[in-house]
């Protein structure tokens, strides 16, 4: 479902944001099956997976399907989150630990106010979270689109 991110944060990042960034981190675990967060919470944290795997989801409307869809598989080095960025900092989606995942958990407050703080830093954080939106929102559609686009009806 997913393909390998051009998007992780030694590959986007240079050191020294990185650096900066890191030295806000926390060390944290989540069991398999783990709630991280769900869609319309507040958005007041954000994770970067340092081993395991964690499901991005849509929750689905009543209906055909109930439940959630999985979009996204997201691993080793990417973001889980990106809703602590804009306001009103609620999720847009849900995320759940399909394994033990171990992680680094930031405060999102606390990065916006060294993002406010140090431009370049900012700006640097601003693309990062921007490139991810972009891959994240195509992988999205691809999926959805894989559920509800009309099937051509076979013919004899």
């Amino acid at each position: 479902m997913s393909t390998p991110s051009p998007i992780r944060i030694a590959a986007v990042l240079s050191a020294e944001h990185r650096g900066r960034l890191m030295s806000y981190a926390r060390e944290v675990n989540f069991p398999e099956g783990a709630r991280i967060f769900d869609e319309g919470a507040r958005a007041e944290s954000f994770w970067i997976v340092r081993s395991g795997t964690v499901t991005l989801e849509v929750p689905l409307p009543s209906g055909g399907h109930r439940g959630a869809v999985s979009v996204e598989s997201l691993g080793p080095g990417e973001l889980v989150g990106w809703s602590w960025l804009f306001p009103p900092y609620t999720w847009q989606l849900s995320a759940e630990a399909m394994t033990p995942v171990r992680a680094y958990e930031f405060d999102g407050a606390a990065v916006r106010m060294l993002m406010d703080a140090d431009p370049a830093f900012g700006s640097a954080i601003g693309h990062w979270v921007g490139r991810i939106l972009a891959v994240r929102l195509q992988q999205t559609r691809t999926r959805l689109l894989d559920l509800y686009a009309p099937r051509p009806t076979p013919t004899r």
